[in-house]
């Protein structure tokens, strides 16, 4: 199996060189003092380190697998709270009893105009009688139809205020979701993306996270698009809801939007294969049994598992997982001069 390092040195040379020089065996001293041998190729610096001697410094590998990375992009949200929606729902129901009540008089009504109008046929009531119910059942249908009015109106108002699904829900046989907001086990997100950001109409989940840690996120399903906008941001926005119970009303959350049409090919490594150098990231390849070389990190991304990494190492390489900063620190060592 090949490898690939940053500097392009092939494992075929490595081997050579490891070959072409007489290493003496390294082993931990009397003192646990690790003993290792370096050397360099082309300028890049090789660790040499026997298998026993890897085993007592707890030095671990992994050979990394070819994965498809989703592409994700950062967004604000903020935790809303649900009571001026219970508000509208609270107004919705009066409204509704109202519109009932009319109606339920207005059907009186019409049945009194009818037995007033038999009467009147009959020649059993006076005309003045007649006109009165006939007047009363119009008001009544008036009535009625304010109710319809005023119904339709706050009706109307949900839905410019928050979409027409959470709208459904406060205004529906659905509003028992909204119990879960009420208890606390569910908290309500409002996302507003970047200007230049959408939401793929494949996308129903996200991750949020209070603090920023993405490796702490949780995952947050759409609700619907919002009406209502950020005037900072005048990205689009939208409502999640997000079973978490260390958020409170009012609280910033950073969201990672994913991007399905820019997914990526690479490898992914866990947190404690990176290692920093003068600002700089780098990871350890095992490059033989006994043979590690420092590889530069130019690019990565923070992951759930650790870090994307598309270009930098292949997949089928073997990667030090735990250990990296113990060979950056016998490597260092090696490259200063003796001491009498």
């Amino acid at each position: 199996m090949l490898f690939s390092y940053s500097n392009k040195i092939p494992l075929k040379a490595v081997l050579m060189l490891v070959a072409s020089f007489a290493f003496t065996l390294v082993s931990a001293d009397d003192d646990g003092v690790i003993k290792s041998q370096m050397q360099r190729l082309g300028g890049q610096p090789i660790v040499v380190i026997d298998a026993k001697t890897q085993a007592a410094s707890g030095l671990k590998t992994t050979v990394v697998e070819p994965v498809q990375h989703q592409t994700e992009f950062e967004a604000i949200g903020k935790v809303i709270g649900i009571q001026p929606l219970l508000a509208l729902r609270e107004r919705y129901l009066v409204a509704q009893a109202e519109l009932n009540g009319a109606k339920a008089r207005l059907k009186q009504t019409g049945q009194s105009l009818k037995r007033q109008q038999e009467l009147f046929r009959n020649g059993i009531a006076a005309k003045r009688s007649l006109q009165e119910q006939e007047a009363q059942g119009s008001a009544d249908q008036a009535l009625v139809d304010t109710r319809q009015i005023r119904l339709m109106a706050i009706a109307n108002e949900a839905s410019l205020m928050w979409g027409k699904e959470l709208a459904e829900w406060a205004l529906s046989d659905k509003a028992s979701k909204l119990k879960e907001f009420v208890s606390g086990r569910q908290h309500l997100l409002q996302v507003t993306l970047p200007a230049n950001k959408h939401l793929a109409s494949e996308v129903d989940s996200i991750l949020v996270e209070s603090t920023g840690q993405h490796g702490k996120a949780r995952p947050a399903a759409l609700i619907s698009r919002s009406t209502q906008v950020d005037n900072t941001m005048q990205g689009e926005s939208y409502f999640f809801q997000v079973n978490d119970v260390g958020l409170s009303m009012g609280m910033k959350v950073a969201a990672w939007i994913p991007e399905p049409a820019l997914g990526q090919s690479g490898i992914i490594i866990p947190e404690s294969a990176l290692v920093w150098y003068i600002g700089q990231a780098y990871v350890y390849i095992k490059a033989a049994k006994d043979t590690f070389v420092r590889c530069v990190i130019k690019d990565f991304s923070i992951t759930p598992g650790g870090y994307f990494i598309k270009d930098d190492i292949k997949a089928g390489e073997e990667v030090v997982t735990t250990g990296g900063q113990m060979l950056l620190s016998e490597e260092l060592r090696g490259q200063r001069p003796d001491e009498d």
